[in-house]
């Protein structure tokens, strides 16, 4: 038949003829799969990223690991491993599509991860991954595709997420690449977030335990200053942290003074007046401070002089701080309100100041001795001084000579004794001394900046 007596195609779409319609209908067709797989794909990291948003348990998020990574990629199932503490390389989590494979598949996996362990200078972790695929081959057999990617966390590799296959014609895409590794961050996200979780749950016990001895010492702390015949006192510490290494005590020398809990004020009864510094600073500071205390008002009781106190206090105590490399200051004082008679020992404290009312002058008292814990053989001196009326003795830490000023310098002892003598010039009580002194030092440091060590002051006046 001559060509122009053939007759044309039909051009009807609906003639069901299908001539040029249908690469249009395939063409069609593959876009909506395509649009289809991108819905499901979104779907799928979307929901990924509810679980993450939402579980607060990691195994949980975990389980839903392998199977999205299965679902994204279209493979046959998909492994994640984690690694131990110990460097055990350990299969976390498994999804596999035929449910009747899926109990070999496990152990083949199990059988592979448990041939590895990561130890340090052993196996490198940027070769883990070669030896896990190798072992994974070997297990699983060579009709099995495996593909990973590694699960970082801060730079650090702490698994892989494999997906599995046994289809030939399965290829590892850079599109499947891309969704795994997003897969992978999330999981690596997730396993950061519950690290996080567990360490902040961790300063919280810890800042409840801190927060229970900085009560337990502050309740240790003098919680009044006691009624002392012929003289007024007032004491204030600003540990730098919770729990401080700064002491400070006001202790009869009388035991039943001391059952009595200063309430009942014998006139005959001598005052121990202390104060004393641990080196350091934060709970180890503080729980020396403690045992130190409960050592010292021992001693008290037995009457000693005040050098012999430092010295029981030194023997009994070196062992202990010798261990815990720490040394504590001490200056130890015995007031007696019939005589005005103030007997004292230092351990290498801070010297108190002695405002002089008849003179207006400002003197140290001081005596020759070790820091307590430095030599188990110390000897300490004792001394004595009389006060008169209005004079005023301040005992401090060096806290408050030490404290720092916006330009990096010190406070200094110069600066202290000038504020104790106009404060003496011009206040008549222990607590307005007290308060001017603080403020004096806050006004240098800046009202606003942190102190760095602990500040105890006590003031002593003479009626």
């Amino acid at each position: 038949m001559p060509v122009s007596q053939i007759p044309s195609q039909p051009t009807d779409s609906n003639s069901g003829n299908p001539g040029d319609v249908t690469p249009v209908v395939a063409l069609k067709e593959l876009v909506a799969r395509l649009h289809r797989e991108q819905n499901k794909i979104q779907d799928l990291l979307s929901s990924l990223g509810f679980a993450l948003r939402s579980f607060n348990n990691l195994n949980q998020f975990l389980e839903l690991i392998p199977l999205m990574a299965t679902r994204v990629t279209d493979a046959d199932g998909s492994a994640l491993f984690l690694y131990k503490p110990n460097g055990q390389v350990r299969l976390e989590q498994l999804h596999w599509q035929d449910s009747r494979q899926r109990k070999n598949i496990r152990k083949a996996l199990e059988i592979a991860s448990s041939q590895i362990t990561l130890i340090p200078h052993t196996i490198p972790l940027a070769n883990a991954t070669g030896v896990l695929d190798d072992q994974m081959h070997r297990c699983l057999g060579p009709d099995m595709q495996v593909f990973g990617t590694a699960i970082l966390v801060k730079h650090t590799e702490r698994g892989w997420l494999y997906v599995l296959s046994r289809d030939p014609e399965y290829t590892w895409t850079e599109t499947r690449q891309k969704l795994v590794r997003l897969v992978a961050d999330q999981t690596a996200v997730a396993i950061e977030n519950d690290e996080l979780q567990v360490e902040l749950r961790k300063k919280e016990r810890l800042d409840q335990e801190l927060e229970i001895g900085a009560e337990i010492q502050r309740r240790l702390l003098p919680r009044q200053c006691p009624t002392i015949p012929g003289v007024t006192l007032a004491a204030r510490c600003k540990p730098a942290n919770r729990v401080g290494g700064d002491y400070y005590d006001f202790i009869p020398t009388d035991q039943e003074q001391l059952l009595q809990d200063s309430q009942v004020i014998k006139k005959d009864c001598r005052w121990a007046l202390v104060i004393g510094d641990v080196m350091g600073k934060g709970v180890p500071a503080g729980l020396i401070m403690t045992m130190m205390r409960g050592m010292l008002r021992g001693e008290v009781l037995h009457n000693h002089s005040p050098s012999r106190i430092l010295q029981n206090m030194n023997r009994v105590m070196y062992a202990d701080l010798e261990n815990s490399h720490r040394f504590v200051t001490m200056f130890y004082s015995e007031y007696d309100p019939q005589t005005k008679i103030l007997s004292y020992s230092n351990a290498a404290h801070n010297p108190p100041f002695w405002w002089h009312a008849s003179s207006k002058t400002v003197t140290r008292i001081d005596t020759l001795g070790m820091l307590i814990g430095l030599d188990a053989n110390s000897q300490y001196e004792d001394a004595q001084v009389k006060l008169e009326s209005g004079d005023a003795i301040i005992y401090y830490t060096d806290g408050l000579t030490d404290a720092l000023g916006p330009n990096g310098d010190r406070f200094e002892e110069e600066n202290l004794v000038a504020c104790f003598q106009e404060a003496c010039r011009v206040y008549t009580n222990p607590e307005q001394i007290l308060d001017f002194l603080f403020d004096q030092v806050l006004g240098f440091t800046g009202a606003e900046t942190q102190s760095t060590d602990d500040m105890t002051l006590v003031v002593l006046q003479v009626q």
